[in-house]
């Protein structure tokens, strides 16, 4: 099993990253979030990986951090969740961000991420709720809250990426007390900053 990978970064693609070790060139694939990351081309990089097998292929799976990786099997071992769908929810959200929003039942929010349907995202909540909360523990204050995925909604439906209107609410947290309006009118000054 192939459990990490350290060499020089050769390629970058949309959702993957070519690595070259030693005399050998390895194809990663990486939620796009942590490619974004990595340095430029001909920096170093060292990666945890995950080894699929399939009946067409092997097929490399590589995050920046243990619990990116974690997180990631977590994610699979979860019935109609394969690779892809895990390496979009892990493109779009943080782990952090993740994990608050299953263990909140944050349905919602998780069926945004592209490929991932609302019986999906019920069923990630259902399978990883508790494993996660046990696992975790408190998550940090980046995480969303339930209510913030309305905002998310909105931000996206303007033409906004899903990345981009989730950091925008996390930017903006500790707003509770705020209206929906309002909230997005703050998540708008943010995006219009950066």
């Amino acid at each position: 099993m192939i459990v990490g990978l350290e060499g020089i970064l050769q390629e970058r693609g949309a959702d993957f990253v070519v690595i070259k070790a030693g005399f050998f060139s390895v194809q990663v694939y990486m939620p796009t979030s942590m490619i974004a990351q990595l340095g430029d081309v001909g920096c170093p990089v060292s990666l945890h990986t995950h080894l699929q097998v399939k009946e067409n292929g092997l097929a490399l799976y590589g995050f920046t951090s243990a619990q990116g990786l974690e997180l990631f099997k977590d994610l699979i071992s979860v019935s109609g969740v394969g690779p892809k769908t895990a390496l979009a929810l892990l493109s779009v959200f943080s782990p952090e961000q993740l994990v608050s929003a299953i263990v909140d039942g944050n349905v919602k929010l998780l069926s945004q991420a592209p490929g991932l349907g609302k019986k999906t995202a019920e069923r990630i909540v259902l399978e990883l709720k508790g494993k996660l909360e046990r696992s975790w523990g408190e998550v940090s204050s980046l995480a969303l809250l339930q209510d913030d995925a309305d905002v998310v909604a909105a931000l996206v439906n303007l033409g906004y990426s899903l990345r981009e209107a989730t950091n925008a609410v996390s930017s903006i947290a500790g707003s509770s007390d705020l209206s929906l309006e309002e909230k997005i009118k703050l998540a708008l000054r943010q995006l219009a900053s950066v």
